[in-house]
């Protein structure tokens, strides 16, 4: 077992993106500035909690559907490989992309090895 494959990790995650979800809905100040920073339209930012809600909820399935915790990871790699480039696309200091590239690595390496059977 590692830390990638924990299913304690999955629902660290899982929490971790609903509340990211509720602070996205609500849009508080500091997630609305990263957003307008890098571009992101208003008419799709309703989009972002149901989709972290979606990813929270796919986390957190994890003890009875890991194969839909897997799935998820590998969605999230690609949501963060789109947020990353977005930071790279108005040339975001590396301070503010440096989480999208933590969390692209970590959803990579979780999908690669997937979540623990027992």
């Amino acid at each position: 077992m590692s830390l990638f494959t924990s299913r304690k990790t999955y629902v660290a995650l899982g929490a971790f993106h609903a509340v990211d979800a509720v602070l996205c809905g609500v849009q508080v100040a500091p997630i609305k500035k990263v957003l307008d920073d890098v571009g992101l339209p208003e008419n799709v930012r309703p989009v972002l909690p149901v989709v972290k809600g979606a990813a929270a909820v796919g986390l957190l399935s994890v003890t009875r559907f890991p194969a839909l915790a897997r799935l998820t990871t590998a969605m999230l790699t690609i949501y963060f490989v789109v947020a990353l480039g977005a930071h790279i696309r108005v040339r975001d200091k590396v301070v503010n992309a440096l989480p999208a590239a933590m969390f692209l690595a970590t959803f990579a390496v979780m999908t690669a090895q997937g979540p623990d059977r027992s």
